[in-house]
């Protein structure tokens, strides 16, 4: 290792998508970056805040393509940091929201490496506010639920069954492929009927967005193919959307 180099890493946040949604500290971060380790859910025109010099290096994860994984990613910031000076560590939405950004931040200090947070906007909340859709509102919902739809072993979280029989915002992250399963329990808790919402690539240009009820929402998302990475709402939030009062008005109509 080069004596004159000072190992350091930033974990950043780069939020749902939008580049221009990463926080003002998150670009000064990238601008004093030497190396950018980035993820499959960030957005490559963030990597222009980067020094032209500063190596950059896609360390994508997603679900069934995992290009690297979690062990190698750590030896590689910690490589790069001893090698090279300061580290950028770039993940989607907030590091510590599913990020994973913890077991970096413990590992970089087993080398006893320092490590600075910059937070990230979270799509668990950012992507319902952009959609004019507020995971709590007065007289609606009282508190909110953030909920991995697909846990380690491949099932649907414990917590959604909770989750399904509170009156609080439910918004799951990584569910679409469990969608079915996830309504299911709704239904099963006899909120048929409860407002649901699934956005597709939230805050950016091929954004797609299905409000249904839950009764109906995996029918609308497969009709509007509907592709991960998605995030599900549940709840009456999701009915101050404007387009809500159309869907209901459509199954009454029906009915």
């Amino acid at each position: 290792m080069n004596k004159h180099i000072e190992p350091r890493v930033t974990l950043l946040g780069a939020g749902p998508g939008d580049p221009d949604l990463l926080t003002l500290k998150g670009v000064k971060a990238l601008q004093a970056a030497d190396v950018v380790l980035y993820d499959a859910l960030t957005n490559e025109a963030l990597l222009e805040h980067a020094p032209s010099q500063a190596i950059k290096v896609y360390v994508g994860k997603r679900s069934g393509e995992h290009s690297h994984s979690q062990d190698a990613i750590n030896q590689l910031m910690i490589d790069y940091a001893l090698n090279y000076g300061h580290v950028v560590r770039l993940k989607g939405g907030d590091p510590f929201v599913f990020g994973r950004g913890y077991e970096e931040l413990d590992f970089a200090a087993s080398y006893s490496i320092p490590v600075s947070v910059i937070p990230g906007i979270s799509s668990s909340i950012g992507v319902p506010g952009l959609q004019q859709i507020p995971v709590t509102h007065r007289g609606l919902s009282e508190s909110f639920w953030v909920i991995t739809g697909t846990t380690t072993n491949g099932q649907i979280s414990d917590d959604i069954y909770q989750a399904a029989n509170s009156n609080a915002t439910v918004v799951i992250l990584m569910g679409l492929k469990q969608l079915s399963k996830i309504v299911a329990v709704f239904k099963a808790a006899g909120k048929t009927q409860l407002p649901a919402a699934v956005v597709q690539n939230g805050s950016t240009e091929t954004e797609k967005l299905v409000i249904s009820t839950v009764d109906n929402i995996v029918a609308k998302v497969q009709e509007e193919k509907i592709e991960a990475p998605a995030l599900l709402i549940f709840g009456e939030v999701v009915s101050l959307h404007p387009s809500f009062k159309n869907v209901i008005a459509k199954y009454a109509a029906i009915s």
